[in-house]
């Protein structure tokens, strides 16, 4: 089976899952936006991925999706679902779409500073650490309501702590329920290993890399 064919057949079994999962939760699939997470595979695989029918593409690092950017023959929705740091904001501003992991004022503030004269500024989302867990990234959930009356939000993301699928559901409900206080559209949660429990939940954006594209 060749790569293009490879990636072709996991989208498509991974449709199947979100169609159900989506069933089950009484949702249509249209309300569930699937992220292929490309990080550490070539430009080539995107491509293959756009190919099988893939509209949104993630990567963790500026500077890798920088420089494989250019390198992707098709269009895509780009998505920055890894820590930003400061110094990569003017990179981040022209690369991406979408920015998931914003977690102060002082970094919304950056991305607005740097997106002054472009045509497009970035999609916003803020980072909950949902979890309250001091190695990672993301606001407390303390915060969210008072950033989200400062920050031009499209909606929240969050990534919980390491568990089974059914573990994660608690969190799922929190970070949905932070959310619907505040207003907001977007929730992104939900890898390869939880996102059927994630769109149960109210996931409206899912991020799957190994489903997708295999293991690294």
């Amino acid at each position: 089976m060749s790569r293009a064919d490879e990636i072709r057949a996991n989208i498509a079994a991974l449709e199947s899952r979100i169609a159900a999962a989506c069933a089950r939760a009484k949702r249509a699939r249209s309300e569930v936006t699937l992220v292929a997470v490309s990080k550490t595979f070539p430009a080539s695989d995107i491509d293959f991925a756009i190919e099988a029918g893939m509209t949104d593409v993630g990567e963790n690092k500026v500077q890798e999706a920088r420089d494989k950017k250019p390198n992707v023959t098709r269009n895509a929705r780009w998505h920055l679902i890894g820590h930003l740091q400061s110094n990569k904001v003017k990179d981040a501003v022209r690369v991406f779409d979408v920015i998931h992991t914003i977690d102060s004022i002082e970094l919304a503030e950056k991305i607005a500073r740097a997106g002054v004269g472009q045509a497009f500024q970035p999609v916003l989302l803020l980072q909950v650490n949902i979890g309250r867990e001091p190695q990672k990234s993301g606001v407390d959930p303390s915060e969210v309501a008072a950033l989200a009356q400062r920050i031009p939000l499209r909606g929240l993301m969050a990534i919980p702590p390491v568990g089974s699928a059914d573990e994660m559901r608690p969190y799922f409900r929190e970070l949905r329920a932070l959310r619907d206080d505040c207003k907001l559209k977007e929730l992104s949660i939900g890898m390869t290993d939880d996102f059927e429990v994630a769109i149960e939940e109210g996931a409206t954006i899912i991020r799957v890399g190994r489903a997708i594209f295999g293991n690294r």
